[in-house]
This record gives C-alpha cells, structure tokens and sequence, in this order.
C-alpha cells in the first residue's frame, strides 16, 4: 500500500458519470466524513472536474491535490 493510499479515507469512482453526479457523490462523502479524513474522487467528466474543487472550496474542505492522467482526474479533499 502506497502512502497516498493510506491518507485515502474514502474513494468516489465517478468514471463515465456526468454532471451532476460527481458533485452529489463528492458532497455525500463529505457528509459521511469526519474532519481530517481525506475524500478522493476519480472520474472523467471535465467540467466536474472544475465544479468539484470550487464546490469543496466554497464548503470550506481543503483541496489536496487535483491531477489529471490522460481522460481521468483524480480530486483528493480533506474535511475540515
């Protein structure tokens, strides 16, 4: 297991899913999150790409990282 692995509290796979559904599953996760737990997200819809880090932002979550391999990006927030 990879450290970013252990820092991976709770994984979203949104792959094929579009809007609004990678938002809905971020901010259901976010709900079920306690603070300091981490949320990744996967998928390959871009404009929630955009839409999630904004969305986790305006919460007031932190945004760890936002990466992009390819058609996939991976969003990882961590609950305040």
């Amino acid at each position: 297991m990879t450290e970013r692995e252990k820092l991976a509290q709770i994984n979203v796979d949104c792959k094929g899913q579009t809007c609004p559904v990678p938002l809905v599953e971020m901010r259901k996760a976010l709900r079920k999150a306690a603070p300091g737990d981490v949320i990744e997200v996967v998928g390959t819809h871009p404009a929630s790409k955009k839409e999630i880090p904004m969305a986790a932002e305006a919460s007031g979550d932190e945004v760890i990282e936002v990466k992009e391999q390819g058609s996939v990006w991976t969003i990882r927030i961590r609950k305040r």
